[in-house]
Parts: structure tokens; C-alpha cells; sequence
């Protein structure tokens, strides 16, 4: 399998993908009442791959914050005092059902599972830990999820959106998420897994116009330096 991350190339500034796989667009914007505080491990940053970046270009209300475990954040960096903090959590209470999304700050940690387990041990106290009701299988394949219910990023925040009821920005993300995995998947060289996700995609219907330009296209390579990504 190729990586795109390892082996220098010309990229999307943006995306951080091959010119022929970028998939900018597509990027549709959204405007949300939640407050969202995106916390991604360093090691993140750089990964055309990470839902921690997808997020922040989808939403660009959201406030992405570098975690370096060496020099974590506080609570000042990043907490809202004006609104009720949130950490996303399996080990959290129930959901609260008089909650507020205008009123509720929401903190991301994005990163591998063990990286996250380790930023909850020093955000546990910022705020209120959530568990949210996850159902189903992860639709990020570009990464093995390592056990049941354990879904990306940018999969946790759909769940919430859904249980706030604000299902046309689940929706949307939803398929900005699926483009985002089939044009990794293609950037890799995985022809045959990434017609198999396309498959089961509710893109496929819903983006069909632009996959078929997206499909053809061949765009022309750009002047930016090579980037090494790590």
C-alpha cells in the first residue's frame, strides 16, 4: 500500500492531498450553535488522513488547539467560562436531555485511541465528561479502529449533532467524512476498497454529480514545493 504521508510530494495546502485526489471542491462550510474545541495530538497535524483537520475546515468556528504531551494545554487555552464544557468520553454520563447546544462547549481529543486516553487523564477536569449513544461500525477505514464502539472524530461529533437534533449538519458532515475516506483511499492506490466503500456510501447518490467529475478529472500538478509530512 502506498503512503501518502512518508513519500515527498506535491500537495493541497488545504487537504493535504495529491492535486488529483484534493478534494476542496466539494468543501461546504457550516455554521453550528455548539462550541467546539478541537484538541489534536501533534502527531495528527500533518496526516491527510485526521478528521481533527477535516473538522476545522468544514467548520470554521472551531478552534483547533495543538496538544504536545510535553507541554500541555490548560484549561485557560481553551475552556470557554461563558458556556458549559463538555469532554466526549465512553467512561461519561448520559447525555443530559434539557441540554443547550448554544449554551455547551464541546472538546474534541483527537488522536489515536491511546493518545486520547491519555489527554482525558488531563482534561477530565475541565469540564463534564460525555458518553454519547455510538451505533453501528466506524465508516473511517482509513485506519483499523481497535475494538467496538470506537468510532473517529469527526464520527463522535456527527453522533452529537444527531442527538441535538441538528441532523442537517450530521448529514452533511457525514458525507464530506465519506469523501474524505474514498479520496484517501484513492490517494493510496486501494482502487478495488475504495469502490467497495463507494458502494456502500450514501454519497454515491448524494454527491453523484461531483463524483463523476471527480472520478475523471486529471488535474494539472501545481508549482508548491514538495512537503514532507510526518
Amino acid at each position: 500500500m502506498r503512503s501518502v504521508v512518508r513519500k515527498p510530494c506535491t500537495r493541497c495546502n488545504n487537504c493535504l492531498l495529491p492535486p488529483r485526489w484534493c478534494v476542496c471542491a466539494a468543501q461546504n462550510q457550516l455554521e453550528i450553535p455548539l462550541s467546539l474545541a478541537v484538541l489534536s495530538h501533534q502527531r495528527e497535524l500533518g496526516k491527510p488522513s485526521s478528521t481533527g483537520n477535516l473538522i476545522k475546515r468544514l467548520l470554521p468556528a472551531a478552534v483547533q488547539h495543538r496538544w504536545d504531551p510535553g507541554a500541555p494545554l490548560s484549561p485557560a487555552q481553551v475552556v470557554d467560562p461563558q458556556r458549559e464544557a463538555w469532554i466526549l468520553h465512553p467512561q461519561g454520563d448520559d447525555m443530559p436531555s434539557n441540554a443547550v447546544a448554544g449554551t455547551t462547549q464541546v472538546l474534541l481529543l483527537d488522536g489515536a485511541w491511546h493518545e486520547a486516553s491519555a489527554m482525558v487523564r488531563h482534561t477530565k477536569d475541565w469540564g463534564r465528561l460525555i458518553k454519547l449513544p455510538l451505533q453501528g461500525e466506524s465508516r473511517f477505514w482509513l485506519r483499523s479502529q481497535q475494538g467496538e464502539a470506537q468510532f473517529s472524530t469527526i464520527e463522535a461529533l456527527i453522533f452529537l449533532l444527531q442527538a441535538f437534533g441538528l441532523q442537517q449538519a450530521g448529514t452533511e458532515l457525514q458525507h464530506q467524512l465519506e469523501l474524505h475516506v474514498y479520496a484517501g483511499l484513492r490517494a493510496r492506490g486501494r482502487i478495488d476498497v475504495a469502490e467497495q466503500y463507494l458502494d456502500s456510501s450514501p454519497m454515491k447518490t448524494a454527491m453523484a454529480a461531483y463524483l463523476r467529475e471527480y472520478q475523471a478529472r486529471r488535474p494539472l500538478v501545481t508549482s508548491a514545493p514538495p512537503q514532507t509530512l510526518s
